[in-house]
């Protein structure tokens, strides 16, 4: 008999029957964290629900509760190129109850069983359980439930270990659950059950058991605590429970699925391909949606890059089925925000975001395409005809460079015409350009530099300047001319380390202090100071010039830096922590540095953003900086260990290098009653109080490409000196235009309208002056041809622009009425050629084409030009050589 099937519940409410489940049992319910993993910098995504976790695991921190449980919103790239089928998913939801130091395998398991079979009331005799290769433990617990022995198998590591998320950390066996579609049907063969790839059986719930932490180099040591860690896929389970054939049919994706229908004018079910599109549409529009919603921006590299590439991936599909407005947009606001909101209340308050960041990358794409599909079809053309059937890694690297046309696309372009393209060769030139980038901007520009710094990469540098702008300390190593050397002398290059050093190196985009060092013979002026080995960061180095005598290895010195230049850089980094303090508070949590320049000059701050600054945000953000500048908050520094500055909430950024023990810079009350302004991650130098900043003023605001926004500033003196020089300026201009200040600009206005009127009526003039001529000139005609045609020739006097020229052969033609005219004119310098043809003449064949008789007549004048048949222009170098261009044309019609 078949087994009875589970009651219908909709996606909300087995999300919430799962977390009141668990806080039944004790269990603390912690939101969902960001998809870009706060606690982990250097993990692309969160993965799983565990992500967040990793210090609780590691006993790194103490967490809220021994006992948690989550709705983990994550996002795996793995299955991009999978989504559309009926199974994959880029973002998904994970349910998940976590155990530290508490029950263990015992315990998982009951409360698994016990929430499956009670509370989801699913069929005993439909669950199965998977458990690692020797885990006798595991396998006799689901025995104690009552599942017989033979629905109970083992896997080995591919199948049943997790972990670790990311290059190392917590991992351990799993034991999974899987669940049986069609119990009543016979099996596919003598050893079908779970992990057979009939498709009878799908897994719902991961267990995983951490015992251990994996290092980087495969190894692994046990945990101080054992710990239970569980996944369990909302989209899979609601597949289950709702009874429907796929997770698109879900309540958790067939509106979204419905929307994508609608914007294609198609029906979701007519033919594979259709419902392929529309489960990719309807897929990368809400995966889309949640990683913009937590500060993720289209961009070329990391995950930037990854949300690029599947956003076109999806107008890829959607172009499939004739679509080609924007639509992403619709998807989002019409299915994905009012389905998920509920859960997920910042993508309400992120939606406008959210679709001018979509919007704004349909559009860029649609001009990428033309283009890049336009050149590939050429490319692919001539490989037809030559019977080749690989795209050249060349080809496809040159469309990604010039025109930013994405691989994955050209190679699902070329497999539509029956070609493949050649990944490999395209990698081999990314890494060429690479290659050609290092080289472009290291630190010394030479290979001989670089063999000098792995020579002294055993040498180690305390940076002592975060106290003091002067030190003591020995010199332990030179580089002169690229390799070492035991001295320098005077008016020679060299690189200096020291055993301790308050010259900050360059870092967080704080720029190398300069300065001097002063030994007992001589003394080095320092312009920059670098750490030049990423991985060996305790290696700092001083570049400079030897000023007077000699320096040598061991030599005693003493370490001056520039006072005047250091001040000025930490004005500007605390300046840039406001910056992107009142960023994110003005503009939302989206925002997140891309990239920085602190200088004693300046600063750049670069930040996730789809939109420009409006004139009214651009004030508004400098007086939310200065207004803190005014108070003279305290400017905090801590040094402590990576994960509680994580846990803190101070900011940190994917790509940067972070050690064990990290600095956070706070700027605010540091107490766990008010959170501070800004808490970032920081090894740069800042001030004391944020009074010594001065004042800031915002230079400028830009685009640097899709999605990243750039702001330039200046603090300090930098700025007095800016607005007195501004200011000056003023003054200047009030005293010429003899008007006060404050009706400068509509003086300005009044003047600028005035020199527009003139111009207008300059133009005028000339056009006048220009078509006086059309009489004269109709005197100048001749009958050329058979049959014949009248053409007129000639250069002619006062054209100051091509514009004017094209207007006065326009003219002339009309004038005429039927022919052909051919005018040339001396425009700044350079010759200019227009011909204009008749529509009775320009239909009588190819020998009377406007464009072909410009570009003969160009070639006399060292030019070129075209246009259509009737009406085409041209220019050259050699205005001497015009007469005999226009005299030229009539041979060119006999």
């Amino acid at each position: 008999m078949t087994s009875e099937m589970p009651p219908y519940r909709t996606g909300p409410e087995l999300r919430e029957l799962f977390l009141s489940y668990f806080e039944s049992q004790g269990h603390t319910r912690i939101p969902s964290s960001s998809l870009v993993p706060r606690d982990d910098p250097t993990l692309l995504f969160t993965t799983a629900g565990m992500v967040q976790f990793k210090p609780y695991f590691l006993g790194q921190s103490e967490p809220p509760n021994h006992r948690l449980t989550t709705v983990q919103k994550s996002f795996r790239t793995t299955d991009i190129e999978e989504v559309g089928d009926t199974t994959h998913l880029t973002f998904f939801e994970m349910l998940g109850n976590f155990s530290f130091g508490d029950y263990f395998k015992q315990g998982a398991i009951e409360h698994a069983w016990e929430l499956c079979t009670t509370h989801l009331q699913l069929a005993p005799e439909r669950l199965w359980a998977t458990v690692y290769t020797d885990d006798d433990e595991a396998a006799a617990l689901w025995e104690q439930t009552g599942m017989p022995v033979d629905r109970i198998r083992r896997f080995g590591a591919s199948d049943n270990w997790w972990g670790p998320a990311g290059a190392s950390g917590p991992c351990g066996p799993c034991s999974e659950i899987h669940y049986d579609l069609t119990p009543d049907a016979p099996f596919h063969d003598d050893g079908c059950g779970p992990n057979c790839e009939c498709g009878r059986f799908v897994e719902i719930w991961n267990l995983v058991f951490m015992e251990f932490d994996q290092s980087e180099d495969g190894s692994r040591a046990p945990l101080a605590k054992k710990n239970i860690d569980t996944g369990m896929g909302l989209e899979r389970l609601a597949t289950v429970i709702q009874r429907v054939e796929n997770i698109y049919a879900t309540d958790l994706f067939k509106p979204m699925v419905m929307e994508a229908a609608a914007v294609a004018a198609r029906s979701y079910g007519e033919d594979p391909e259709t419902n392929r599109a529309l489960r990719v549409m309807a897929e990368h529009a809400r995966s889309a949606a949640f990683l913009i919603m937590d500060g993720v921006a289209p961009g070329n590299e990391g995950r930037g890059y990854v949300l690029r590439r599947m956003l076109r991936r999806g107008i890829r599909f959607a172009q499939r089925l004739g679509v080609t407005e924007p639509f992403l947009g619709r998807i989002i606001t019409q299915a994905v925000i009012p389905l998920m909101a509920a859960a997920y209340p910042a993508l309400s308050d992120a939606k406008d975001h959210i679709v001018q960041t979509v919007t704004r990358e349909e559009e860029q794409f649609q001009r990428t395409l033309s283009v890049g599909t336009a050149l590939l079809n050429e490319v692919m053309a001539r490989m037809e005809a030559e019977g080749e059937s690989v795209v050249p890694g060349e080809a496809l690297f040159r469309l990604y460079d010039t025109y930013g046309f994405p691989v994955e696309l050209a190679e699902e372009v070329a497999a539509d015409r029956g070609l493949t393209v050649d990944r490999e060769g395209f990698q081999s030139q990314m890494e060429a350009q690479r290659v050609r980038g290092r080289a472009a901007t290291s630190f010394s520009g030479g290979p001989e530099s670089v063999e000098g710094y792995r020579l002294l990469s055993g040498l180690m540098t305390q940076f002592t300047g975060y106290e003091q702008a002067r030190d003591e300390s020995t010199i332990t190593g030179l580089i002169v001319g690229g390799g070492l050397a035991e001295s320098a002398s005077h008016l020679q290059q060299v690189q200096v380390v020291t055993a301790r050093t308050p010259f900050y190196p360059e870092g967080g985009g704080q720029v190398g202090d300069a300065g001097v060092i002063r030994a007992p013979a001589g003394l080095v002026r320092i312009m920059d100071t670098q750490r030049p080995v990423p991985e060996r960061p305790e290696l700092i180095v001083h570049t400079g010039v030897v000023e007077q005598g000699t320096v040598n290895v061991g030599d005693a010195v003493v370490l001056e830096v520039d006072s005047a230049q250091r001040e000025q850089s930490a004005r500007h980094h605390t300046a840039t922590h406001l910056l992107h303090a009142a960023l994110r508070a003005a503009l939302g949590p989206h925002v997140r540095q891309a990239g920085s320049y602190v200088g004693p000059d300046h600063l750049r701050f670069d930040f996730s953003h789809a939109a420009s600054l409006t004139e009214h945000e651009i004030t508004a953000l400098t007086h939310a900086v200065n207004a803190r500048v005014i108070r003279n908050i305290a400017v905090h520094s801590l040094v402590q260990p990576i994960q509680e500055a994580l846990a803190s909430g101070a900011l940190a950024f994917f790509g940067d290098r972070y050690g064990n023990d990290v600095r956070t810079v706070s700027i605010g009350d540091v107490d766990n009653t008010d959170a501070p302004f800004s808490h970032e991650l920081c090894g740069g130098t800042h001030v004391h109080a944020t009074g010594e900043v001065g004042f800031i003023y915002i230079t400028g605001e830009s685009s640097i490409g899709a999605g990243t926004r750039r702001v330039e500033a200046v603090a300090g003196s930098n700025a007095d000196a800016l607005l007195r020089d501004r200011v000056s300026v003023l003054e200047r201009l009030s005293r010429h235009l003899n008007v006060p200040a404050d009706q400068l600009e509509a003086r300005v206005a009044d003047h600028l309208q005035e020199a527009e009127r003139l111009r207008r009526r300059n133009e005028e003039l000339e056009r006048e002056r220009a078509r006086s001529q059309i009489q004269s000139l109709l005197q100048r005609t001749a009958t050329v041809g058979e049959p014949p045609v009248t053409l007129l020739s000639a250069r002619v006097a006062d054209i100051t622009s091509v514009e004017l020229l094209r207007d006065l052969a326009d003219r002339t033609r009309s004038a005429l009425g039927s022919g052909i005219v051919v005018l040339g004119a001396d425009v700044d310098g350079r010759p200019s050629l227009v011909c204009a043809i008749s529509a009775d003449i320009a239909e009588r064949g190819d020998a009377y084409d406007a464009a072909r008789i410009v570009r003969q007549a160009a070639a006399l004048v060292g030019g070129g030009g075209g246009g259509r048949k009737d009406f085409a222009s041209a220019g050259g170098r050699d205005p001497g050589r015009l007469d005999e261009a226009l005299n030229a044309v009539a041979g060119m019609l006999t």
